[in-house]
């Protein structure tokens, strides 16, 4: 168990949460108070080493949470391959090789090449063992020494991803990134993700260097070819990006940082449509330190983090690029750790992203990447190489990582960090939900009665009516449909529906015809039928539902099946998994803010029955029920702070601890409670893509949610499938289902992020 960290005579955290303006003195000097990991981690600035951390948490007060005099911290990025300004700390991977002697290093990689094969260990040894400087020295020694151009005898050796790598390698930074943009827009089509990668995570300096060095290689002008090869405002952002001219001094004006949040609100949340425009200007051109106090101020003034603004006013690629400036801003290394995830997470890897970004973050900030990689995934960097690559490509990448974290399993002092960070998040987020079904205008019930009627008289049967109809129409709509289909035909759609359908398109017509409060019960009901149980059902509405839906479900469970739900889960369920589900299935969720002293108590109890802390009152039975009672009564904003309190006390977050020292359903359906609290989306859409992923689809699961959230938060959900795993609902629907299934699923989704 670790050390909890320092909190202070108020219960404030002993390092800072974020940087403040005050309204007295309108311009002065504010910087985040350190360059630690910890605080990096919660501010969203680039971290520094742990060593950094402690001297943070030493500080005074004054340096801690106060203003600052100039010049004590600096927002600058190390910007080249080079060493690091004075005072710095160096983080990255590779340094400089000492003895270092060109002349006998191309003489070892001429002789690696020399004859029949090559020697690939001998190859990646040296390479890359030297700086990205002395691999410059050592192409110019070859070529004085055998008249031979380096890169291309490399290039003649090796094949592969392993070429691409070593020879990545070889060349000046400026000129691998020159590279990369050219690849990405050359041929058919644009890899519009690396143009995006480069151009929102480069410094002024850098995108210097790589404007001249394209123009040096390929004797073009950077900026036209990406104007002529993109479009729109995907186009803008990219052109102002190549200026390089973002602000870099670190003194921030209090006046400024406010006329930016409201003009960002006003372009945007209170705009009908979108000023772009200003979008573009602000977050093209501020300085970082300036636009993380933007960022701290928008969601106290609005209670949306910027992101969630970006994703509900802008789109496509522009929207990802946009999203990709602010996680620069926040903090690069956690941008690239999120890339390295998604380009080896699930099949197959991504190696040209892979490549890139260990290429490039070599001799920058390597150690920081792996720091939050291994504290945001619980998995070190070096691991997941590890298994995910082969042969002499995986030894280049893992001595380009510089070192296994041992992390798997583990949880951090900076994860706690970095957990209590989000839960303070969730508390203040106001999150808008929508839905992608909406009333359909016009509506017309005769008509559309007429219609299905149509579609399904004599041989065969029009499913591409019933889908358009259908999909398109809100719940209420479709009971008006119901009742009219009745009354005109003497008929019941839902019969004629249920025999003209078949297989998964049958299952989702036939939910959407039921009125949701119905819909949740049948599949209660259908959970607990049969052999065995689906405990997965059961969780899933259960713990996500409003004391409202949860009664509204009850009287539905009752007068379709003559049978309370409590009697049900009663009888089809057992123990301490049987208590909970009941306890949820009351509806009786307090509905009330936070109270904080019941809130640290409430923490407490979750600690002890967690053995998180030293248990002094009260037997385990009598523990475990009160931390039922609190996962399954208490509101859920109280639930937050309790979740806060409770990182405050242990240094672990509770979903992690629940992972680990709970075990079968207990520990799913508490999991399911303290995921739904803190992101209720975000608990469908990594349900939805655990549907979809691997061999074989669980259609119930996913006709079930979406279902059910068509009408409530599907398009939040969306928003959160995309951001999560880097590709859309849409897409992941498309590539896993097929026919008239598909297309249903696709209408209901309501549209392509």
């Amino acid at each position: 168990m670790g050390e909890g960290w320092g909190w202070g005579r108020r219960g404030e955290p002993d390092w800072p949460l974020r940087a403040t303006c005050r309204a007295r003195e309108p311009k002065t000097v504010l910087a985040r108070p350190c360059a630690a990991t910890a605080a990096a981690l919660l501010t969203g600035s680039d971290p520094a080493s742990s060593a950094s951390a402690s001297a943070c948490r030493s500080a005074p007060l004054s340096v801690r949470y106060g203003r600052l005099p100039p010049r004590v911290f600096s927002a600058a990025e190390p910007e080249t391959m080079a060493k690091p300004a004075q005072g710095a700390k160096y983080r990255g991977s590779v340094c400089d090789f000492p003895d270092f002697n060109p002349s006998q290093d191309a003489e070892t990689l001429y002789n690696a090449m020399k004859g029949f094969g090559s020697d690939k260990e001998a190859i990646l040894e040296l390479i890359i063992s030297r700086s990205n400087r002395q691999r410059q020295e050592i192409c110019q020694n070859y070529k004085s020494l055998y008249g031979k151009d380096l890169i291309a005898d490399l290039k003649y050796e090796l094949t592969g991803k392993f070429e691409r790598l070593i020879v990545g390698l070889m060349r000046p930074p400026a000129y691998a990134d020159a590279k990369e943009i050219k690849d990405a827009i050359s041929g058919i089509g644009t890899d519009e993700k690396c143009l995006i990668e480069i151009l929102a995570s480069r410094t002024n300096k850098q995108i210097h260097q790589l404007v001249a060095a394209y123009k040096d290689a390929y004797e073009r002008d950077l900026e036209a070819d990406i104007t002529g090869d993109t479009s729109g405002h995907f186009r803008k952002m990219l052109v102002v990006l190549l200026q390089g001219t973002r602000e870099e001094d670190d003194v921030v004006s209090e006046d400024l940082v406010q006329q930016d949040v409201q003009d960002l609100y006003e372009a945007g949340e209170l705009k009908w449509g979108t000023d772009e425009a200003q979008f573009i200007y602000i977050l093209g051109n501020r300085s970082k330190q300036h636009l993380r106090l933007v960022f701290d101020e928008y969601l106290k003034t609005t209670g949306k983090p910027i992101e969630a603004s970006i994703r509900g006013e802008l789109s496509g690629d522009f929207e990802k690029l946009m999203l990709a400036v602010v996680k620069c801003v926040r903090s690069t290394a956690e941008y690239f750790a999120e890339r390295l995830f998604k380009a080896m997470k699930g099949l197959g890897t991504r190696d040209n992203t892979l490549i890139r970004i260990m290429v490039s973050r070599s001799e920058l900030d390597m150690l920081d990447i792996r720091e939050i990689f291994r504290t945001k995934y619980e998995k070190s960097l070096y691991s997941m190489i590890k298994n995910d690559t082969s042969g002499e490509y995986k030894k280049a990448l893992l001595k380009l990582c510089g070192g296994d974290d041992d992390a798997a399993g583990q949880f951090f002092p900076e994860a706690a960090q970095v957990a209590y960070q989000m839960w303070e998040l969730s508390a203040v987020a106001r999150v808008e939900l929508k839905g992608t079904v909406r009333p359909a205008g016009d509506f017309n019930p005769d008509a559309d009665a007429k219609a299905l009627r149509k579609a399904m008289k004599g041989l065969g049967t029009d499913e591409d009516t019933i889908i358009d109809i259908i999909a398109h129409r809100s719940n209420a709509q479709r009971q008006q449909i119901r009742q009219t289909f009745k009354s005109h035909f003497g008929r019941d759609l839902m019969a004629d529906l249920k025999s003209e359908l078949s297989g998964d398109l049958a299952r989702l017509i036939l939910g959407l015809m039921m009125p949701p409060a119905h819909y949740d019960a049948k599949q209660l009901k259908k959970a607990m039928e049969g052999a065995g149980t689906d405990e997965k059902a059961l969780i899933e509405i259960l713990a996500t539902r409003t004391n409202a839906e949860i009664q509204a479900i009850k009287e539905a469970y009752k007068e379709d099946y003559h049978k309370s739900l409590e009697d049900a889960l009663s009888s089809d369920t057992s123990g301490h998994f049987k208590r909970i589900l009941i306890s949820l299935a009351t509806g009786n969720r307090e509905e009330g803010g936070e109270d904080r002293e019941r809130a640290r108590e409430d923490a407490q109890v979750a600690a002890e029955i967690l053995e998180m802390a030293d248990t002094s009152s009260g037997d385990k039975s009598s523990l475990e029920t009160r931390f039922m009672m609190i996962l399954c009564t208490r509101s859920y904003p109280h639930l937050r702070r309790v979740f806060q309190e409770f990182v405050k006390m242990t240094n672990y977050d509770v979903e992690h601890t629940i992972k680990k020292e709970m075990s079968g359903d207990v520990r799913d359906v508490f999991v399911a409670i303290v995921q739904s609290v803190k992101n209720k989306p975000l608990f469908f859409a990594d349900k939805l893509y655990k549907s979809m992923k691997g061999a074989g689809t669980d259609e119930k699961t996913l006709t079930r949610i979406m279902v059910s959230r068509s009408e409530i938060d599907l398009l939040n959900i969306r928003r959160e499938f995309i951001e999560k795993y880097d590709k859309s609902l849409h897409q992941a629907i498309e590539g896993d289902t097929s026919g008239h299934f598909l297309k249903a699923l696709l209408a209901i989704c309501g549209g392509e992020d």
